[in-house]
C-alpha cells in the first residue's frame, strides 16, 4: 500500500507564485499610473477668477504648447487637420472642448485655434488658467482651474 501513496497527484494548487506575480504587477501599474496622468508641459496663465476643471471623462482638452504645436487631448495634430478632428472627436461624442495655451504663445496663435475651433462648429469652449499664487489674492485657488468663455471669446453668458 505504501508504493501506491507515492504515485498519487497532490490535488492542492500553490498559490505563493500567483500571488508573487500579482503583487509585481500591481507595484508596477503603482509606479507607471502617475507617469502616464501628467499630460503636456505648459506654463499656463494665471487669473484671479476660475472654476474647477471636471474630472470626468466627457470633455477633450486643445493644447498650444511654447513651440506652437497644438495637440488635442494626447495627440499632435497640424492647424488643417484639426477642424475635422474636433468634428469627429469633440462635437459627434458630444464632448466638451477646453483649451489649454501657454502663456509664452502668440496672440494670434491662440485666435487662429479658436477661429478653427468655431469654424468646426463648438460654440461651448472653456479655457484652462492657473490660479494667482496665494500670496497675490486672498482667495484660495487650485491648479487646473477654467475660466469659460463663449464662442465669441468674451465671457460665458448663462441662460
Amino acid at each position: 500500500m505504501a508504493a501506491k501513496d507515492d504515485d498519487d497527484f497532490v490535488s492542492e494548487i500553490n498559490v505563493t507564485p500567483l500571488v508573487d506575480v500579482m503583487l509585481v504587477l500591481l507595484i508596477i501599474f503603482m509606479i507607471t499610473a502617475p507617469m502616464m496622468v501628467e499630460g503636456l508641459d505648459v506654463e499656463l496663465p494665471q487669473t484671479r477668477v476660475s472654476e474647477l476643471l471636471p474630472a470626468e471623462d466627457d470633455h477633450a482638452v486643445l493644447t498650444i504648447k511654447a513651440d506652437g504645436s497644438l495637440w488635442l487631448d494626447e495627440f499632435e495634430t497640424s492647424p488643417d487637420d484639426l477642424p475635422a478632428l474636433l468634428e469627429s472627436r469633440v462635437k459627434a461624442s458630444g464632448k466638451r472642448l477646453f483649451l489649454r495655451a501657454d502663456r509664452n504663445v502668440s496672440y494670434g496663435l491662440v485666435m487662429d485655434a479658436l477661429d478653427r475651433v468655431k469654424g468646426a462648429g463648438i460654440a461651448d469652449l472653456g479655457m484652462v488658467t492657473a490660479p494667482v499664487p496665494t500670496d497675490q489674492t486672498d482667495q484660495t485657488d487650485r491648479p487646473g482651474q477654467t475660466g469659460r468663455t463663449g464662442a465669441d471669446g468674451g465671457p460665458e453668458k448663462d441662460g
